[in-house]
């Protein structure tokens, strides 16, 4: 059970692994270790656990902060499904959203992104007749760098010694993908900017557009999602709870409110961890899934910062985009209200992403360069029955961290009427978009919530409220450091960055983490 460190608990000293955060690394590493016969304790300094995967209740209705879809979990042999299956108990469910998953909205065009690589290859031709071959040859790329992720990745898992060896064979066939730019390979096989615009539409889901991001990272997102999308039935906090059944089985805890302030290092061993209060809890092993900015600027001390080069390390890669999420409860089911289950991607009709982006980051009150829209109540078959008679959409867009760096410092919900009046201003603008697509939605809504950079910052511990850790650029691939092992005996990392974006990344961060840790070959005990 998940209880709060602010209860007067009895609590153990010393546990077999102490996590730092509760995000979907932290959570995958310690059912790995759980199911290991580890005792792990997971702090979170939340007043829920899960990161990303977590969910808020407010005025009857209740959001999913961070999941909107789950690619290839339909299909019990796939990879992720198997991780999910096997850090839950096989407890999680999963509703196909159906044939489109996303839609592709560029001024008064719509491109339907449909389940099935040979339905979409074909349904992309339908738009684009002549552009057969780039598009067979884009596919074909996006499964080589998949393929060639595999041998990357296990490098990650060995010890350094033997990395220094082999790290340069097992890495170099994905480098190749991964340190150019997806607009640098798509633009190879064709220059038909529209197709370009289209393939890259679902570049929000890893934040950064086509010129800037890497195409493995980009490739990685395609394929996910290439045989639909799928949502947790029941929500994605399903995904916290189940976990935690794991974690208590082995005698282990999730606490929330559980603030570390910093990690015990003595002769570059890591003993355990100081709470905000100065409680101490000690282990051998401390795995830390809050990012390496915050690991590194905050949890360890300058000494040892300044004798491993961290902050080094940290002028190498840059946080990603902050975002804003319009959080929206409308009275009346999803069938009666028309809600689509598909996501809805909106686009500027007549420039490229990177020109939108670059335009709005110079005038935020020019055109949004993104609208994402995602019904959550659409895609949940549980939820009439957990929230009858209600539903939900979800509205997001990028927001420069900068634009509300002025409130630094303020507490959540008393920021003041100019925050408010801001907030206000970019929902009303959003508002306008999810009508412009959905017109008979108009006069339904009955309340609404839009969260900040400083929100995500304040409930995601993020420094500029980014959203998907550190960008996902060429460069971004090739820094050594971004592996679970440091340099400091008995202190690992996991999450998104040391893989990559999504809680699909953010879980296989968890299996190469308890892999380096352990030297079990999880994904080959879950393939048993």
């Amino acid at each position: 059970m998940i209880q709060s460190y602010k209860q007067k608990l009895e609590l153990e000293e010393h546990y077999d692994a102490i996590i730092i955060g509760s995000g979907m690394g932290s959570l995958t590493t310690a059912a790995l270790l759980s199911k290991e016969g580890k005792k792990v304790m997971v702090l979170e300094r939340h007043y829920t656990a899960g990161g990303f995967t977590h969910v808020f209740k407010r005025r009857g209705y209740e959001w999913d902060v961070g999941i909107h879809y789950i690619g290839e979990v339909q299909n019990p042999n796939t990879a992720i499904r198997k991780m999910f299956d096997y850090v839950s108990n096989n407890q999680l469910e999963w509703a196909d959203m159906g044939e489109v998953y996303d839609k592709i909205i560029i001024g008064d065009k719509t491109y339907d992104f449909v389940k099935g690589v040979e339905n979409f290859k074909a349904q992309m031709i339908e738009y684009f007749p002549s552009e057969s071959k780039a598009i067979q040859q884009y596919i074909n790329l996006v499964f080589d760098s998949n393929k060639a992720m595999k041998r990357f990745y296990l490098d990650k898992t060995l010890p350094n010694f033997i990395s220094a060896f082999l790290g340069f064979f097992l890495k170099r066939k994905y480098l190749k993908y991964s340190s150019k730019t997806t607009y640098q390979v798509i633009s190879s096989l064709t220059d038909n900017k529209e197709l370009i615009k289209v393939l890259t539409g679902q570049y929000g889901d890893y934040g950064l557009p086509p010129k800037q991001s890497s195409f493995a990272m980009h490739a990685s997102v395609a394929k996910h999602y290439f045989n639909g999308g799928s949502f947790p039935i029941g929500g994605s906090s399903k995904i916290a709870s189940t976990i935690d059944k794991v974690i208590e089985s082995s005698k282990g805890t999730i606490l929330v409110h559980a603030e570390v302030d910093q990690i015990i290092i003595e002769d570059n061993v890591a003993k355990g961890v100081v709470m905000y209060d100065g409680k101490k809890f000690y282990s051998d092993l401390i795995i830390s899934g809050t990012g390496v900015f915050h690991t590194y600027q905050k949890l360890i001390n300058e000494k040892v910062r300044l004798k491993h080069g961290f902050e080094k390390n940290l002028t190498q890669v840059t946080p990603s985009v902050a975002h804003g999420c319009l959080y929206i409860g409308l009275n009346g089911t999803s069938e009666d209200l028309k809600l689509p289950k598909s996501n809805l991607w909106i686009y500027p009709k007549d420039i490229d992403h990177d020109t939108a982006v670059s335009n709005y980051l110079k005038d935020n009150d020019s055109e949004f360069p993104l609208v994402y829209i995602s019904f959550a109540s659409s895609k949940d078959p549980s939820w009439q029955s957990r929230y009858p008679n209600k539903s939900t959409i979800d509205v997001i867009t990028l927001l420069p961290y900068e634009r509300f760096s002025k409130w630094e410092g303020t507490k959540w919900m008393k920021r003041g009427d100019d925050y408010n009046n801001l907030k206000e201003k970019i929902t009303n603008r959003l508002l306008d978009h999810l009508f412009n697509q959905l017109p008979h939605l108009k006069g339904k809504i009955d309340c609404y919530e839009l969260s900040s950079p400083l929100t995500t910052k304040n409930f995601v511990n993020y420094n500029k409220g980014e959203l998907y850790g550190i960008d996902h650029t060429p460069t971004r691939f090739s820094q050594k450091f971004l592996r679970p092992k440091m340099p400091i005996k008995g202190l690992y990392l996991t999450g998104q960055d040391i893989v990559s974006a999504g809680v699909g990344g953010a879980m296989f961060s968890g299996f190469i983490t308890a892999t380096a840790i352990t030297k079990i070959n999880f994904m080959k005990k879950i393939y048993k």
